[in-house]
Formats: structure tokens, C-alpha cells, sequence
């Protein structure tokens, strides 16, 4: 059976420091849950920092998420 649009992935983890990163939509299984990063605005800089295997699959938690952002070092993915 094929996920729904709705259905979350059950990515615990923050995919920079490997931290809870306290989503909610994976923790309930289910996109539409109300969670705090619907309400935030995440820059490219620190979006590229995210290993290209992740990238849109785990969320960033929230320590990382509002942490100044460094420089990407060439082949950090």
C-alpha cells in the first residue's frame, strides 16, 4: 500500500546534530498535525547544511533551526 500525501515519515531525528527534533507530524504519522516549524522560515544557507540524502525526508530541530548558520564546506555531503 502506497503512503497517503498526508502520511509522515517517521524521522525522529534532526538530520544536523542528530538531536529529537520534536516533529509532530512524525510523531502523529500525519502531515497536517500542527507542529512548530509550520511557522517558521527556513533560510537556503541553513537548508544546504541538511546531508543531501535527508533533505526533505527529516526535520531540523529547533535548537539547529534558530542557530546562526555557518558557511557549507565544500563536500559536506
Amino acid at each position: 500500500m502506497k503512503p497517503s500525501i498526508v502520511d509522515a515519515l517517521p524521522h525522529h531525528r534532526c538530520p544536523l546534530c542528530g538531536g529529537p527534533n520534536a516533529c509532530a507530524p512524525a510523531l502523529s504519522g500525519r502531515l497536517d498535525t500542527p507542529c512548530w516549524c509550520k511557522s517558521v522560515t527556513f533560510s537556503p544557507e541553513l537548508l544546504a547544511r541538511v546531508p543531501k540524502a535527508m533533505r526533505g525526508l527529516s526535520c531540523l530541530c529547533q535548537n539547529c533551526a534558530t542557530q546562526e548558520v555557518r558557511p557549507v564546506e565544500p563536500g559536506a555531503d
